[in-house]
């Protein structure tokens, strides 16, 4: 198989495209044009844009940060908010639940390291590491109560970050939703074929990512924004078969996952296979904790959402039907309700402490 036929290997699935070619889909450019109708509406989405800051990590790595002001009718007592984003994307795919918030709560987003408008990082690109950048952007831009929000590799960094800082979790953190991620049990082989054993698929897949990552430029050239292999990648991986996402939203996707470097997806990709922390979860014992996801999800299967929701004593847990892995743009209302509902928890146990003491 050549090159280019490997081209999108590490995106939104890692090695979808090959999924795809590999059993002889073929699409014409018309069919795919036709289900791209309406999908200039894509520019409207991730303009969302707030003063930006930087943040400077424990390493020495900068990553590009922005804060929603609350409005003058936000309840004092509410707490900051930190949406993570996953995997190839950046925080522009918070773009519903950030144009529902605004105002209402002070809102934290910001680019994971090498992701979006932040540098790239010189090495340290791991999941533990993730977790100290969060602890950054905590101490450089919060203050108060926060409620902690990831999705996909998101949800991943604010676990590391729990296993880091326990105590916080008894003061500051005041709230965990975890969206479409999971502390273990990723299997990315699995997006080739079900068929191939985990004992081969574990030391085939990165071998093939770190094969390709020796000519990133030919792989991102392959994978430009608006190729029709692109698009199919995303509506098939990032989408669940009953959302029916609207050309544009895949569109969205497409953009935010080719414009995430190729050599950077294949820094991420070992992280993932050799994912197990399922067993050091408890720290989110004592705080809310909701896990949403989508029963579709192709990326992180609804069952090891279910899991973790086993692990985790008095969680909530909410299953979208249909919904896939970006259940986020799947069900923006469903995903913004259950932040604010955190929120809202927030501020009760803060008044019913005020009164007891």
């Amino acid at each position: 198989m050549s090159k280019r036929s490997w081209a999108w290997a590490g995106g939104g699935a890692v090695t979808a495209a090959v999924a795809a070619l590999g059993t002889g889909v073929v699409v014409e450019r018309r069919v795919v044009q036709a289900r791209r109708q309406g999908a200039d509406e894509a520019d409207t989405y991730g303009t969302l844009r707030s003063t930006p800051r930087r943040v400077r990590c424990s390493d020495g790595a900068v990553i590009h940060v922005e804060v929603d002001e609350p409005g003058p009718e936000a309840d004092p007592d509410a707490p900051t908010i930190v949406l993570v984003h996953g995997f190839a994307l950046n925080m522009d795919c918070w773009h519903f639940q950030r144009q529902a918030l605004r105002g209402r709560y002070r809102v934290v987003l910001y680019d994971q390291r090498s992701h979006g408008r932040s540098p790239r990082a010189d090495g340290n690109e791991d999941i533990d590491q993730l977790g100290k950048d969060l602890a950054s952007v905590l101490a450089q831009v919060t203050r108060g109560p926060v409620v902690l929000v990831g999705h996909s590799m998101g949800g991943m960094s604010v676990i590391a970050f729990a296993q880091d800082h326990p105590r916080l979790f008894l003061d500051r953190v005041v709230g965990v939703g975890l969206v479409a991620t999971t502390a273990g049990g990723l299997r990315p082989h699995r997006t080739l074929s079900r068929l191939i054993p985990d004992g081969l698929g574990t030391r085939f897949a990165p071998a093939v990512v770190a094969a390709l990552s020796r000519a990133p430029e030919l792989v991102d050239s392959a994978r430009r924004s608006g190729s029709n292999l692109g698009f199919l990648v995303a509506q098939r991986w990032a989408f669940g078969n009953g959302s029916r996402p609207e050309p544009a939203l895949v569109e969205f996707v497409d953009e935010m996952l080719t414009e995430t470097p190729y050599d950077v997806l294949a820094t991420f990709f070992p992280a993932f296979g050799g994912l197990d922390r399922f067993d050091r979860i408890e720290v989110l014992h004592s705080v809310p904790t909701t896990i949403v996801c989508g029963t579709d999800d192709r990326l992180t299967p609804v069952t090891l959402s279910r899991k973790m929701a086993s692990l985790v004593e008095g969680s909530r847990l909410v299953e979208c039907r249909g919904s896939g892995h970006m259940v986020i743009l799947e069900e923006p209302a469903v995903v913004t309700r259950e932040i604010e509902r955190l929120a809202d928890q927030a501020v009760r146990a803060q008044g019913a402490s005020r009164e007891g003491a």
